[in-house]
């Protein structure tokens, strides 16, 4: 029964894999930082077609795994490594500096960048080692190898070697909020500011939320960091669907997405809160580079709508939105399986589910940008302060593009299977389960066909910034 389960599940998602892979290369933007872009064309019909393979995936992933054993059997496949304490401690306090020094570094590079005439951001480190090698390349390692933060948050080392102010902890009844707005806050500042071009703008930004996070941590101590910090959230929400793991018997290897589905029952309102507005931001960076929003934003402006409210109230706007349709599809769940589970219970279960969506099209929209810029970071971190005059970029191949629809589906097939098997252990018998996913089929499909559009489009300087 497990060996045809496997098999089917297997051929589902080479199924929906080979839709993307074997088809024209795709238009995308990379990234924000000037003179890294690149495009290749792509047919319209293509994302609708890959789109309807997306929910075929969906549905033979749904219909084939009904065995409660098998579905907990794969989730449980992997092994535990030893980690000494002695050699943990060794590396946890060698990163530590690391990170701290590392920080510094890129305080220097952008606050000194006239004096030692690295204004061009191609050539400072703080630009590339900030946009490049933290936010895309360093990201991505978080959710497809582990979640490193807490050894290497050079905030959370400073803050280690203060002195606390009280005892108190984050308020509990603040909720996901706070790490949310946070979060949306700092996306549209790298929107409608030159925080990803000028140096010395993106050093005043990393001195200021340096303030704001240690006075943060001295108030509330480590909880500020678990609740409250919207970057430390981030990469907690990512690490979660790792495969690598640390544990009190030292790091687990498993499946991707497979500790999503086992740790289901650790959702809060909180967590819906921020996993949603996670979700929705890695839309939003590549939403306001498009040509429908640029041309949206031209006729608020001309409206006389100020510009930089234009782009606050599409994030906004957008989150609500997102929020709306998985709150709904949370209580439609509840109604099409025929259970009196509360919908609030479904809510936190479910919400894991949407994290491969949104890792998928952070791996679709900047791996590209980490490829293109990585010749350019290695060889001004070599040299930070005197970086060669010229640096060189790398220039991806044209079938490039076809990858960046695949992680966006291979996203949303870790997805559908981490919902499947929280479902199984949410509702009883075959079909209640089943049934319970429709709503939560296609509201992935409407998330992930958004990020496939988003994707597919040329990319457009955002106007009036």
């Amino acid at each position: 029964m497990a060996a045809r389960e496997f098999s089917r599940l297997a051929s589902a998602a080479t199924l929906g894999v080979a839709l993307v892979l074997f088809v024209d290369p795709a238009l995308a933007h990379v990234g924000t930082l000037g003179g890294t872009l690149t495009s290749v064309p792509i047919p319209f019909w293509l994302v609708v077609l890959t789109g309807g393979g997306v929910i075929g995936a969906s549905f033979l992933f749904t219909s084939f795994a009904t065995d409660h054993d098998f579905i907990r059997e794969i989730n449980r496949l992997g092994l535990t490594v030893p980690s000494p304490a002695t050699v943990r401690r060794a590396v946890v306090a060698l990163a530590r500096v690391g990170s701290v020094a590392v920080l510094g570094l890129f305080v220097v590079t952008g606050l000194f960048a006239d004096q030692f005439d690295i204004t061009d951001p191609l050539r400072n480190l703080a630009v590339l080692g900030v946009w490049a090698g933290w936010w895309a390349g360093y990201t991505i390692s978080v959710y497809l190898l582990g979640d490193s933060w807490p050894v290497l948050n050079p905030w959370r080392a400073i803050a280690s070697l203060l002195p606390r102010v009280g005892s108190r902890s984050w308020p509990s009844h603040l909720g996901g909020w706070p790490a949310a707005i946070g979060l949306l806050a700092l996306v549209w500042l790298e929107v409608v500011t030159p925080i990803a071009s000028e140096p010395r703008f993106l050093a005043g930004v990393i001195l200021a939320y340096t303030l704001g996070t240690l006075g943060g941590a001295l108030v509330f101590g480590a909880s500020w960091f678990r609740e409250a910090d919207p970057v430390s959230r981030v990469f907690h929400t990512y690490g979660r669907m790792a495969p690598i793991r640390r544990t009190e018997n030292g790091l687990s290897l498993s499946l991707p997405g497979a500790a999503l589905a086992r740790n289901y029952d650790e959702g809060t309102d909180a967590e819906v809160v921020f996993v949603v507005a996670l979700l929705w931001v890695t839309s939003y960076d590549g939403l306001v580079s498009t040509g429908p929003h640029a041309e949206f934003v031209r006729a608020a402006v001309g409206l006389g709508v100020p510009a930089l409210a234009v782009y606050l109230t599409t994030a906004v706007a957008g989150f609500a939105l997102f929020l709306a349709v998985y709150r709904l599809a949370s209580r439609l769940s509840r109604r099409t399986a025929g259970s009196f589970v509360d919908p609030a219970v479904i809510q936190r279960r479910f919400v894991w589910s949407l994290v491969p969506i949104a890792a998928g099209y952070h791996l679709a929209h900047f791996l590209g940008y980490f490829l293109t810029l990585s010749p350019a970071l290695s060889a001004v971190a070599l040299s930070p302060f005197d970086p060669p005059a010229t640096v060189q970029v790398a220039v991806l191949p044209g079938w490039f593009g076809s990858l960046q629809l695949a992680f966006v589906v291979l996203g949303h097939l870790v997805a559908i299977w981490v919902a499947h098997a929280i479902a199984f252990e949410t509702f009883t018998g075959r079909l209640q389960p089943i049934r319970s996913q429709y709503p939560f089929a296609l509201v992935m499909v409407f998330y992930t066909m958004t990020s496939m559009w988003l994707v597919a489009q040329p990319y457009v300087k955002p106007p009036f910034l």
